[in-house]
């Protein structure tokens, strides 16, 4: 068993980088699912660092790749080169510069993983790590709010649902998610073993449910969507359903008690023995699907079905799975008058109310209640306004300050392809499609391909489980803001490249022998080949200055909130060397307003908050600042220009709309309650 995958590592020995890169997403994984900046960039730079070595090792063999890996290549890369090219239209530069160094994250990722060809044994063991590392995380996880007091529980789980590790409920369940299909798909391999298989499912259940403590409605609606394109778009769709209904008999029957967790939380009432109930019924329905699978896996392997019992058992398995899903749909239409909940989903969604639209019980079922119907009509205005190349990447949240109707300020769409058509217009929701389409085409060759089944069976079907993750990825991120967590997004495109990996590469012709004369085109071969070698490192140079530089920024700045009581000059320094680090960044500049503003030191503050409109003229908070100290001083005039102007960037802002109110009426404004106020409303140091 050793030898034969120290032999298939030879064969595909960029196996090896992968696994380290996926060690990095394992770390973000635990760190706020690689949110922040100062999280996922030091990451990124191992994975750029991995790439370089990989390519100078293995040299990338361009011609050899598949056409629709080549096609996935450069339009990816075109679309990251127009994400960095929007910091010249964007209006909050440092923002997009922050996008644009996301999606080259996602581009170095892809290219590591697709660019050199993989085996179906070597695919298996990137998804198989992948997989169990998840599911060792998601175990520590229920043991860890398991053994939780009431307030720390209530801290992880705020409002009923499961935030830790990430922060986010909606990313936490993805999270898991995003690990559950492929170790589902590849739990219905025979050809791995029947132990790993059983583990495998068990695993599936276990995240699941895990997912399930997140209550997150946009996981529970992309579900029966990934269901469906899983049984249509890849084979063996009888051998799937029969792991499939194990799996999700042992999530349904530990769903109740996992409900209940976050029924109890949500009323306020944090019973920690609600929660150990629910580990209890999740380990144990983890481990009888395990068990059953297992046993199931063992039987197939130790008397293989004859041709004709298989084939009787897919008619019999075809026919049940049709008549559940029919006796489901009459059932739907009999008892859950399925028209009149699908119009209460629509007004709910549209209606402007948010949450406050839903309807009383479970969260997962009472309604589409957001501002998501808000976020996206802004995001298509933003497109109609912007349509060639829009308004940059990562620059929503200013326009939604302008023209939104909500009191929310997201920073981001909320969907990925909203992202795409408002932040790069026409021209970069292209490049992203056809990118995206060509990876897709290639990856499902492999995975629906007969010819692919009978010389690397394996093969398929590890595309089709890196396929699946992938998709779950993109589905829900359909309606959520998964794009900028690292933590998602880099195992996502990890998982598309491995499936373009697996793609047959193609063959070069051998040049006649005889070649041409000494000297001419050999010489000539020989100099563009340096050209190309130093043109990579410039490109690979400049990708490590654009990712270490807000990096090195962001721990400036991070440092100096944290000293600054104590170290107040320390901190200044600091600021101001991120502020030079990071050229478009104006939150270095913001931060020091605010220090200084601690110390009553308005001429220091209104110092720095100029500095901060000279990077970004359109930020409300910075004129709202200068407003107030320019009150507070007794400048009138000065006082009520930068206060309209504030309120016209920011016109649902309350605090900004009394402030130029008091200042209109002849009272200065309190530049510390003004602080106050700010903070009380959790946008102080935005």
């Amino acid at each position: 068993m050793v030898s034969r995958l120290t032999s298939q590592l030879r064969d595909a020995p960029s196996t090896v980088p992968a696994l380290a890169a996926l060690g990095v997403f394992v770390a973000w994984a635990t760190s706020q699912a690689g949110y922040p900046v100062t999280h996922w960039a030091p990451g990124a730079l191992v994975v750029l660092g991995l790439l370089v070595l990989t390519a100078a090792i293995l040299r990338l063999r361009v011609g050899e790749m598949p056409r629709t890996t080549k096609i996935a290549l450069g339009a990816l890369a075109a679309f990251t080169a127009l994400s960095f090219f929007s910091i010249l239209w964007a209006k909050v530069p440092a923002d997009a510069w922050d996008g644009a160094n996301r999606t080259l994250l996602y581009l170095l990722v892809f290219t590591l993983f697709a660019a050199w060809p993989q085996r179906g044994p070597t695919a298996s063991v990137l998804l198989v790590a992948w997989s169990l590392a998840l599911t060792v995380l998601a175990a520590f996880a229920l043991i860890h709010i398991d053994a939780a007091n009431g307030p720390s529980l209530s801290r992880m789980l705020p409002g009923g649902r499961l935030t830790y590790p990430s922060g986010y409920a909606n990313a936490n369940a993805a999270l898991w998610l995003l690990a559950f299909w492929p170790a589902l798909l590849l739990a219905c391999s025979e050809r791995l073993p029947w132990a790993l298989r059983g583990v495998l499912a068990g695993g599936a259940v276990l995240l699941g449910e895990v997912a399930l403590l997140s209550q997150s409605r946009g996981s529970l609606y992309a579900t029966p969507v990934m269901i469906v394109l899983v049984l249509v778009f890849l084979p063996g769709r009888v051998r799937k359903l029969a792991v499939m209904v194990p799996v999700a008999a042992g999530i349904a029957a530990a769903a109740p008690a996992v409900l209940r967790v976050g029924d109890h939380l949500s009323a306020g009432d944090p019973v920690g023995s609600n929660v150990h109930s629910a580990s209890v019924a999740v380990a144990v329905a983890a481990l009888v699907t395990a068990l059953v699978v297992a046993a199931g896996a063992l039987a197939e392997s130790r008397r293989p079905l004859r041709p004709a019992t298989r084939a009787r058992a897919r008619r019999a398995l075809g026919a049940t799975a049709l008549a559940a899903v029919a006796i489901g749909i009459v059932l739907g239409f009999a008892l859950g008058r399925p028209v009149p909940r699908i119009e209460h989903a629509w007004q709910t969604f549209e209606s402007g109310r948010g949450y406050g639209a839903n309807g009383s019980g479970s969260r997962l079922t009472s309604g589409f209640g957001s501002q998501r119907y808000d976020f996206y009509r802004v995001s298509l205005d933003e497109f109609v306004a912007h349509p060639l190349l829009g308004i940059g990447a990562d620059n929503f949240q200013q326009q939604y300050l302008l023209h939104g109707r909500s009191t929310e300020v997201p920073r981001y769409p909320h969907s990925i392809e909203m992202r795409a058509l408002a932040e790069t217009g026409a021209v970069g929701t292209a490049l992203a499609l056809v990118g995206l389409v060509a990876a897709l085409i290639g990856g499902l060759g492999v995975a629906a391909s007969r010819h692919a089944r009978r010389s690397d069976p394996l093969a398929a079907e590890a595309a089709g489980a890196a396929l699946a993750g992938f998709a779950y990825w993109l589905v829900h991120g359909s309606f959520d803001w998964f794009f900028e967590f690292a933590g998602l997004g880099a195992p996502a495109f990890a998982m598309l490249g491995l499936a373009c990996a697996l793609t047959p590469a193609r063959t070069r012709p051998r040049q006649a022998a005889g070649g041409p004369a000494a000297g001419g085109p050999a010489v000539s071969g020989r100099a563009m080949r340096h050209a190309a070698v130093a043109a990579t490192a410039a490109v690979a140079l400049a990708a490590g200055a654009s990712l270490a530089l807000p990096w090195l920024a962001g721990l400036l700045t991070d440092d100096a909130a944290r000293i600054w009581p104590r170290s107040p000059l320390t901190a200044y320094a600091e600021l101001h060397e991120a502020g030079d680090l990071d050229p478009f960044s104006d939150q270095p500049y913001l931060l020091a307003g605010n220090i200084a503003i601690r110390f009553a030191d308005l001429s220091r503050a209104e110092h720095e908050f100029d500095a901060a409109v000279k990077r970004v003229p359109d930020d409300g908070y910075a004129r709202l600042q200068l407003g107030a100290i320019a009150s507070a001083k007794g400048q009138r005039t000065r006082a009520l220009s930068q206060l309209e102007r504030a309120v016209s960037l920011e016109p649902r802002n309350s605090v900004t709309r009394e402030a130029l109110s008091a200042a209109r009426g002849g009272h200065p404004v309190d530049v510390i309650a003004l602080q106050e106020a700010l903070f009380r409303k959790g946008s102080e140091l935005r």
